[in-house]
């Protein structure tokens, strides 16, 4: 009886509400015939939906207050009007519904975009919908107002350590630029870090921080920072650093000095990841967090149970449910089908029902192009493939019927790719149709550029990789998804939650549709619907899931023995994996030299008793001065290169134009590659070792990285890669995994061109640029100087050995921006009296968009750099 008297009326209404049969019956009806308008199912007859109690059911879920189900209730109401609103548009009551229950659910946004002139029907209601705003606002932004999950967040951001999960469409990086926003206008004087998964999203987040501060950067002496090489580091300002782990992680050893109070990790989940990059976000956290005055850490991920797991990296930290929250609740949402070739038929998935019922058969044999078209027509499209290949090959097959375009700004960038990369790259064919490729390797001004086409609906249709699920937020109404894999393993079900949670943006809409895509039998119905139906499991860190018992054991013995090259356990292990089990050895040595009980030592410790930390110790004795914090190198490289530098290696030379002799390049590669044994741990790139015995890839490289450092152009440097490829043949190119003697036909010459493109973004401004890191801090080390001439590392870092383009990228620049300034110098620079180089501030009218784009930020980032 006492049970009873404390269930409160508001439980009883909402307790298993979403199970009612009639609730359940009218949600599935609609559903349908918003598939029927969706499709243009023209003489397909609607499901009886009785509007009246299809808004009340609405309403009262709106309200709902059950502490398990408030969001998944919210969310269906929402999806109830605003399916209705589409279906029965001029219906004056769906609209005025609407607007009540985004204001009940507190989702101001979309009433903005969606009903902007809702009036409330009593001064009661108007009075409570005032007082949640006001509640809501954003207090950077008073005129805005949070989502209420938004604002239960911002509020915690001030805690020592506080990590937090929700839907994709959430929101959650706005929160902390909000947050730093605040902190800059009160004129708290601190440094920031967020950390981003890609370096494609470090100029998505910086633009959109810069467009958030504006003039308040300058007014408040604060600096946006993207890499360790910026020449603000030099001055005295406050700092936004908008970093990958990587990059924090050579700023912070080699700038010891810099503080930061306020670490965000965005897109945390990664931390998880089965690749060697998590093993970065121990190491960084673990460095802050080792520091006298210790930062805030926030962890931001998409959709995961269990955000507080992340909390494990912050020593001393007690993960539990005081420090992490969780919400479900999402702005917009997304009805999903599934588009079965192989059956011809299109079905709909009830989210709330976890069933597929079959909306309408494909009876005309339409290709996928054809059906993309059919239903996308009007609308935003966003295609995720598999790998680049099929992106590149569905984009022309999707283009190649489409009229060209006489849209300006589609013509300008189809001409400058022809310019910039080659006049036979596919890529500006598709876009001067309105229709594009979006993939890792591309160049950034043309991606961003193509990000902002798209922005505009230019750029109607566009096909993407995993680039899209590691946080690029485009606004699309469809999402089509041709694949459950990424590359050859299975999405994961935060990848595949965090990649539909892409399309519907509440900017623009309250929903978007998402279309599973079956083109052939190979492709399984139960994989797309076991992701459908499955939550997202509880996450566990790498550490945890990624190293076995019998590696951990293997790395302690090797230790103990004084031994750090591992032999790969099993034989067979991948690169990935192999490189992930060694930099975690490399963390553990480097902890236990220092005595520094990180979670990585924590995670071997039942391997790790006085007796096994004595001998580690006793073994490296000797050489604990070579020991550093960077995880890229280990002991045995650090120690081959300090004497090959005390023997006298040094770079290459290279003449005033940039040349340098090719065979004296490859000495110095080769001689790398025996000092960082490339062999052993880059063999599938650096050390990859043809059947003639010959570093056949690092040839190639070599060809690219004379021509990069020499700051030509892309499409000269392409030029000479197809050279290159002319007078080698036997180099081949490689289609559907079979190696294929290179034809100088425009599909190869497209194939080598992206080759090229993927090397110079992941081997030669990755992997080559950190071995040169590496062997220009020794140099520097070894021969006690703080700069020398002719290092290599910024010529690889900035692609030139210019200094005046040097100087332009260290003040935020890209590097093809820089080329413009200096080939137009005439015009926009200015040497000072006393030496200084300034620029025109005309320079932001200038005739190129994509060097007019990035004036305009850096105008408020570095403001002094530019006069009248």
């Amino acid at each position: 009886m006492s049970n009873r008297k404390n269930i409160n009326l508001g439980a009883a209404i909402f307790a298993d509400i979403e199970n009612d049969p009639y609730l359940n019956e009218l949600y599935d009806n609609l559903l349908y015939n918003y598939s029927i308008k969706l499709f243009n199912l023209k003489n397909r007859e609607t499901k009886p939906v009785n509007i009246e109690d299809a808004l009340r059911f609405a309403d009262i879920l709106s309200k709902s207050t059950d502490k398990e189900n408030a969001d998944k209730h919210k969310i269906m109401a929402q999806e109830i009007v605003a399916l209705l609103r589409t279906i029965e548009p001029e219906h004056p009551v769906v609209e005025f519904y609407l607007g009540s229950i985004l204001s009940s659910i507190g989702n101001y946004r979309g009433m903005a975009m969606a009903t902007p002139n809702y009036r409330y029907k009593s001064i009661l209601d108007w009075f409570y919908a005032e007082f949640s705003k006001d509640l809501l606002s954003i207090p950077a932004e008073p005129d805005y107002q949070f989502f209420r999950s938004q604002k239960t967040v911002y509020d915690r951001l001030d805690e020592p350590y506080f990590s937090y999960s929700g839907p994709t469409s959430m929101g959650k990086s706005f929160i902390m630029r909000m947050f730093i926003k605040k902190q800059i206008m009160d004129g708290i004087a601190s440094n920031f870090a967020i950390l981003v998964p890609t370096k494609a999203l470090i100029n998505e987040v910086t633009s959109k921080i810069i467009n958030d501060l504006k003039e308040l950067l300058a007014e408040h002496n604060y600096r946006l920072v993207t890499s360790a090489g910026a020449l603000a580091l030099k001055q005295d300002h406050n700092f936004i650093f908008v970093l990958t782990p990587e990059r924090l992680l050579y700023l912070l050893i080699s700038n010891p000095h810099i503080e930061v109070d306020y670490l965000f990790v965005d897109e945390a989940h990664k931390i998880s990841s089965k690749g060697p990059r998590s093993t970065f976000y121990y190491k960084v956290v673990d460095m802050l967090c080792q520091r006298f005055r210790k930062p805030h850490v926030i962890f931001a991920s998409p959709n995961i149970p269990n955000p507080e797991v992340y909390l494990k990296l912050i020593p001393g930290a007690e993960p539990g449910f005081g420090q992490r929250l969780t919400t479900t609740f999402a702005p917009v949402s997304q009805m999903k089908y599934l588009i079965d070739f192989p059956s011809k038929k299109i079905q709909m998935f009830n989210t709330y029902s976890s069933t597929l019922a079959t909306v309408a058969n494909i009876r005309k044999e339409p290709t996928f192009c054809q059906l993309i078209w059919r239903i996308g027509k009007n609308a935003q499209n966003i295609i995720y493939c598999s790998g680049t290949a099929k992106a590149v090959d569905f984009a022309r097959e999707f283009a190649s019927d489409k009229p060209a375009s006489d849209d300006k700004e589609l013509l300008t960038l189809a001409q400058d790719i022809r310019n910039e990369v080659h006049g036979d790259y596919y890529l500006a064919d598709v876009i001067s149709k309105g229709v594009a490729y979006h993939i890792g390797y591309l160049p950034s001004t043309i991606r961003m550029r193509i990000e902002e086409l798209f922005r505009k609906g230019l750029i109607h249709t566009m096909f993407c990789t995993s680039t899209l699920v590691e946080g690029v937020n485009l606004p699309a109404d469809n999402l089509f998804i041709t694949h459950y894999k990424n590359g050859r393993a299975k999405m994961t079900p935060v990848d595949f939650k965090n990649l539909i949670g892409r399309v519907g943006r509440i900017e623009y809409n309250l929903y978007g549709n998402v279309f599973l895509v079956r083109l052939d039998k190979k492709v399984k119905t139960g994989e797309y619907l076991k992701l459908l139906k499955q939550e997202v499991p509880e996450q566990k860190l790498s550490l945890v899931t990624e190293l076995t018992g019998p590696q951990k054991q293997l790395i302690v013995e090797n230790l103990m023995q004084g031994n750090v090259e591992f032999p790969r356990h099993p034989e067979k292990q991948s690169n990935d994996s192999y490189d992930l089990m060694r930099k975690f050895a490399i963390i553990l040595l480097r902890d236990i030299t220092k005595d520094n009980r990180s979670l990585v030592w924590r995670e071997f410790a039942p391997l790790l008793d006085d007796v096994a930390i004595s001998k580690i110790r006793e073994a490296f004795s000797n050489k604990e001065n070579q020991l550093d914090d960077d995880i890229n190198t280990s002991l045995d490289q650090a120690s081959n290169l300090t004497a090959a530098i005390a023997n006298g290696l040094k770079y290459p030379e290279i003449d005033d134009r940039g040349n340098v002799d090719y065979n004296d390049l490859m000495d110095f590669l080769e001689t790398l590659c025996r000092i960082f044994k490339w062999e052993v741990y880059e063999r599938s790139t650096l050390g990859f070792v043809s059947k003639d015995g010959s570093y056949g890839k690092l040839r190639w490289y070599a060809v690219i990285l004379s021509q990069w450092i020499k700051g030509t152009g892309l499409s000269f440097i392409m030029e000479q890669t197809l050279n290159y490829k002319r007078e080698h043949p036997e180099t081949g190119v490689w289609i559907n995994g079979v190696k294929n003697i290179y034809k100088d036909t425009r599909e190869h010459r497209n194939i080598v061109i992206s080759d090229t493109l993927k090397a110079i973004e992941n081997v030669i401004l990755f992997s080559i640029s950190n071995y040169f890191l590496r062997f220009s801090s020794e140099y520097k080390r070894f021969h006690d100087v703080e700069v020398f001439s002719n290092d290599w590392y910024e010529y690889v870092e900035y692609g030139t050995i210019n200094p005046l383009s040097i100087f332009l990228q260290r003040n935020g620049f890209s590097r093809e921006t820089s080329t413009y300034i200096k080939r137009t110098r005439s015009d926009y620079v200015v040497m000072m009296p006393d030496g200084e180089i300034k620029l025109r501030r005309s320079l932001a009218e200038c005739p190129s968009a994509s060097v007019r784009k990035e004036v305009a930020d850096i105008l408020y980032n570095i403001p002094e750099l530019f006069i009248e």
